[in-house]
């Protein structure tokens, strides 16, 4: 963890995702790492992972192969894609940042508990690394332009590389479903909370047999205006702050009391 800004120009920079190693967003992330350095990497896994949360592989052996220059795969989540890349693909130095995404749809309040693109980052922050998780929101027809991403990302990176960073600490980049010229901004939100939760859907199967699918989220509005979610609905980039302890000190002040 730096003690002052990053310079990037010399920095090393891992790039990682959910996604999986072919994914555009993952590309539309390289592309933005290397306008900022020339020593970049990428270690992703081998198939998407969605909605993994923070998993880690325990019980079978990970197949790490090469897709090309700086370029690997893993065949496990992207917290296994972190470690590896830490531990061994680059552990004769580890990284001085680390960047996941672009997520092909927001991770916005609630998601960052599923999420493994919040995760990866989540990995390097207690690798002791800075992260940034980025997400790039779905259009009404469900299609994604990586171009808002690609225009507004490096300025964020750099942004965030002046910032003293506390220990235990991931930057979580939602940008909005619109054109670069339409951006409303980039707005500093805490995470948000919806009004709605998700949804399952009872079926059938083709042989006869029943099932339930977990959905979406049925909307994202949220009352608060200072969250991501308002953030978003308002046409701006949402950039939060994220912390590992997850410990309620009001709380553990009152039990302090009650178990004393």
């Amino acid at each position: 963890m730096p003690d002052g800004p990053l310079d990037l120009e010399s920095a090393r920079i891992l790039v990682t995702n959910d996604d999986g190693i072919h994914a555009p967003g993952l590309r539309a992330l390289e592309r933005i790492a290397r306008s900022l350095s020339s020593d970049v990497w990428v270690v992703a896994p081998d198939t998407e992972q969605s909605a993994t949360s923070h998993s880690l592989t325990l019980r079978r052996p990970l197949r790490l192969r090469k897709q090309g220059r700086r370029r690997y795969s893993v065949d496990g989540t992207p917290t296994d894609c972190v470690l590896v890349a830490c531990h061994h693909v680059l552990a004769d130095r580890p990284p001085d940042l680390v960047l996941s995404g672009v997520n092909h749809g927001g991770n916005l309040g609630e998601d960052v508990t599923y999420s493994g693109t919040v995760a990866a980052a989540m990995e390097a922050a207690i690798l002791g690394v800075p992260a940034i998780a980025f997400s790039q929101m779905r259009k009404s027809d469900g299609s994604v332009d990586w171009k808002t991403a690609e225009r507004f990302g490096p300025d964020i990176v750099r942004r965030l590389a002046q910032v003293k960073w506390p220990v235990d600490l991931l930057v979580n980049v939602n940008f909005p479903p619109l054109d670069p010229e339409n951006v409303a901004g980039i707005r500093a939100s805490r995470q948000g909370r919806r009004e709605e939760g998700t949804t399952i859907t009872e079926g059938v199967d083709p042989a006869g047999r029943p099932y339930l699918w977990i959905g979406n989220f049925m909307n994202d509005t949220s009352s608060d205006h200072d969250t991501d979610l308002a953030a978003i609905m308002e046409g701006a980039i949402a950039v939060t702050p994220l912390h590992l302890d997850l410990t309620h000190k009001t709380t553990l002040k009152r039990l302090e009391e009650v178990f004393q």
